[in-house]
């Protein structure tokens, strides 16, 4: 794989040790140690992956996050969190991250974890997919491009390839297991990482995300993408 990828955390050895397995990957590495740093230098150098501390100095792993969304950057973010930041977590993965890694990790978790979030949000060999529709809601998975009501969505990697995968399996129910390993290819993991994924769709393809029509919960399952098939009105 190939690509730019900012670090940011404010421990020496955790910066420079991740820089290093990532760069020894093939990556291009940008480092910095705090949050203000880190923001400034993902918007002047615009990778494609930021590795993000949750706590962070001058402004948390939260706060940049929060900051490059709604300054309309994407990039992917994998998120650094400890093992009692589960709220934390989940607010971040509510913010737009794509992925979070626990530590203490292993480097080479971490590199493998990029890899993965990076090779996903890439069109591959997939020219000949077909578009999904349902009613005014395209997803096209070569372009990765969803569009509702002539609207383009801004998804994240994630969200997008979730939404993809259900609409590819219309009326199908499928654990939130299942998805984890299907979408993020996950064989073990939080299961509230799907949960939050959802929520976040519903917000984005539902007239009433409250009463979902086309992503439907499945008490006791998980979840089922139902064709909605009416007017955007």
């Amino acid at each position: 794989m190939s690509g730019r990828v900012l670090v940011v955390d404010d421990d020496t050895t955790v910066r420079d040790v991740v820089g290093r397995y990532l760069g020894d990957a093939g990556y291009h590495v940008d480092l910095a140690a705090d949050g203000p740093t880190g923001l400034r230098a993902a918007q002047e150098r615009h990778p494609d992956v930021i590795v993000l501390d949750l706590m962070l100095p001058g402004l948390s792993g939260l706060e940049v996050c929060r900051a490059l969304r709604r300054s309309g950057e994407h990039p992917l973010i994998v998120m650094l969190t400890a093992l009692g930041e589960e709220d934390d977590r989940v607010l971040g993965l509510e913010l737009g991250a794509d992925d979070y890694v626990t530590k203490p990790f292993s480097p080479r978790e971490l590199v493998l974890r990029v890899g993965s979030v990076l090779r996903r949000s890439r069109p591959g060999d997939e020219g000949a997919a077909a578009v999904l529709t349902d009613g005014e809601l395209q997803v096209d998975p070569a372009a990765r491009r969803a569009v509702l009501a002539g609207t383009q969505l801004v998804l994240t990697s994630r969200e997008f390839e979730l939404l993809a995968y259900l609409m590819a399996h219309p009326g199908r129910a499928f654990t939130r297991a299942e998805l984890l390993a299907e979408v993020w290819g996950w064989e073990f993991g939080d299961q509230s990482t799907v949960t939050v994924h959802v929520r976040r769709l519903r917000e984005k393809i539902e007239l009433d995300p409250t009463r979902p029509r086309r992503i439907a919960t499945i008490w006791g399952t998980g979840y089922r993408y139902d064709r909605a098939e009416s007017p955007w009105t």
